[in-house]
């Protein structure tokens, strides 16, 4: 199901009944793999509407992330504040009576204030930001590592299995339709050397545990001093280094990348032991980052329709660092 064939307008006014805002003004402001609205709920009071994507979580896996955002959140880290429904529930089904599509309806608090990764791309001085979100993903590693889920929490988990096996949670990046023949027989030679390398790594809470998952400047929101998280969609089990990994992805082009590094890496250490050995590990994890985003791109082709071009510019791009990465990793 496409999003140009939803009635999009039809599903927020059945979510805006459910929280008994129905007289709201509401905006659509983001329209990619959740519909996104700003509400203004009246008495200055502003929120935000999220249609969730239909596939990607089910409501087991949707409320637990609520339940990690919410102990986070006691843990001093400012995430999103879920605002219950009119029946106490976070989540709401909606439906498109047209297409028939069904999506989970969430709302939680707007939060004002800038992109960090604006900041950082109109920055010369953007050293003190990758130190931010280093200190930031250590502070979620930390409680995270000590946590212990509640009964019934579940979601997925982003290990040797989940980004390199038969079913890979992101799609299966060596089928992407993209690639030519030639191409397909060198992911798959990556697969297999990947998942190898993968699969002898630790998974100790020291190493391993709940993760955001897209922990990059674009999902880091910048007020003042107050730095807040947001989009916690990916969020699930993985190591600690595939969350710096993915900080620093789309930076490595950067003729300054390698301070970008070493900011992010004295963060952490502010906060929380990053061992030499464990550092060395990111042009691995880049390099699992890259393979699970071409999965993640194949798996999307509508939003080839919405995003004039860039969709697809960013696939070939990831490919092309797969090859890159590979490379210099002898692999």
């Amino acid at each position: 199901m496409e999003i140009a064939d939803i009635d999009v307008e039809a599903m927020a006014h059945q979510a805006l009944e459910a929280w008994e805002f129905q007289s709201a003004k509401h905006e659509l402001v983001s329209v990619t793999e959740n519909i996104v609205f700003r509400v203004d709920a009246g008495d200055g009071k502003v929120l935000r509407l999220c249609l969730h994507r239909s596939w990607y979580h089910n409501l087991p896996e949707l409320i637990s992330e609520c339940q990690w955002t919410r102990a986070l959140s006691e843990y001093g880290i400012s995430t999103p504040v879920q605002v219950p429904a009119s029946d106490g529930n976070d989540h709401v089904l909606v439906r498109d009576n047209v297409s028939g599509e069904a999506r989970y309806a969430s709302m939680n608090q707007w939060v004002d204030g800038e992109i960090m990764g604006r900041i950082i791309a109109r920055s010369e001085d953007f050293t003190i930001h990758f130190i931010r979100m280093g200190d930031m993903a250590a502070r979620i590693h930390n409680q995270a590592s000590k946590w212990k889920p509640p009964p019934g929490f579940t979601r997925h988990s982003l290990d040797a299995e989940g980004f390199m096996g038969k079913k890979p949670f992101w799609g299966p990046f060596w089928a992407a339709p993209t690639l030519t023949s030639d191409e397909r027989k060198r992911f798959e030679h990556l697969r297999e050397a990947v998942y190898k390398l993968l699969a002898r790594l630790n998974t100790d809470s020291d190493n391993y545990s709940m993760i955001h998952a897209d922990l990059h400047p674009r999902n880091l929101v910048i007020n003042g001093e107050h730095l807040h998280v947001i989009d916690f969609d990916d969020a699930g089990f993985g190591w600690h280094m595939y969350e710096l990994a993915v900080g620093l992805f789309h930076y490595q082009d950067h003729p300054r990348f390698p301070e970008m590094v070493e900011a992010v890496f004295e963060g952490y250490r502010q906060v929380r032991r990053l061992e030499k050995k464990s550092a060395g590990l990111l042009s691995l994890f880049l390099l699992v980052r890259a393979l699970a985003s071409v999965g993640w791109v194949a798996a999307r082709p509508e939003l080839s329709k919405v995003s004039a071009g860039r969709h697809d510019r960013y696939g070939r791009w990831v490919a092309d660092k797969v090859f890159s990465l590979s490379a210099g990793m002898g692999l």
